[in-house]
C-alpha cells in the first residue's frame, strides 16, 4: 500500500492541508477527519444521493470519490451554504415548506439544488426533477422537496455560490 501523501484543497472556503491514505474516500475525510458530519453516509453505493457535496461547483457523490481526486479543488458541504449562519433562500424555502421531514437527505438535496439554481435560476419542474433525480428521500414522496425548490426560485434572490 502506497504511503499517505499530501492534499491540499479548500472546504467550505477554508485552504486544507491534509495528509491521507491513497484509498481514503472524500465523505471519510470530511466526516472522520474533518468533523463535517452533515454530508451523509447513506448507501455506499452511490444510488442515494446523501453524500451530495459540490466539488468545484458540480453535484459529486462523495461516498465514491477518492479525497486525492479534490488535490486542489473546492469542496462545499452543507455546512458551507450560507454566510454568517444565515440560512439561504433554499434552505429557508426547504423548512417553510415541510421539505425536510426527517432530514437525513436534505444535505444532499440541498446541495444538487444550489447548484442547479447557481446555473439555471429558474428552472421548470422537469429540470428541478432531472437535477435532483440522483437524491433519494423516504419521507416525503418529493412534492414538498419541488415546491420548496420553485418557491426558492419565486424568491428573486440570487442563487447561493458553491
Amino acid at each position: 500500500m502506497t504511503a499517505s501523501a499530501p492534499l491540499h484543497l479548500k472546504v467550505n472556503g477554508v485552504p486544507l492541508e491534509r495528509s491521507v491514505p491513497p484509498n481514503r474516500i472524500l465523505l471519510d475525510l470530511l466526516r472522520e477527519d474533518l468533523n463535517l458530519t452533515g454530508t451523509k453516509r447513506g448507501c455506499d453505493l452511490g444510488t442515494c444521493g446523501c453524500c451530495t457535496v459540490l466539488l468545484d461547483g458540480v453535484p459529486t457523490l462523495s461516498c465514491l470519490t477518492l479525497a486525492r481526486l479534490a488535490e486542489g479543488a473546492e469542496v462545499t458541504t452543507i455546512e458551507g451554504l450560507g454566510e454568517h449562519g444565515e440560512l439561504t433562500a433554499l434552505q429557508r424555502a426547504f423548512v417553510e415548506h415541510g421539505a425536510t421531514q426527517c432530514g437525513f437527505c436534505t444535505p444532499g438535496f440541498l446541495l444538487a439544488a444550489t447548484a442547479l439554481l447557481r446555473d439555471h435560476p429558474t428552472p421548470s419542474r422537469q429540470e428541478i426533477q432531472e437535477a435532483l433525480s440522483g437524491n433519494l428521500c423516504r419521507c416525503t414522496g418529493y412534492v414538498k422537496i419541488l415546491e420548496a425548490v420553485e418557491a426558492a426560485c419565486r424568491t428573486g434572490l440570487p442563487a447561493p455560490s458553491p
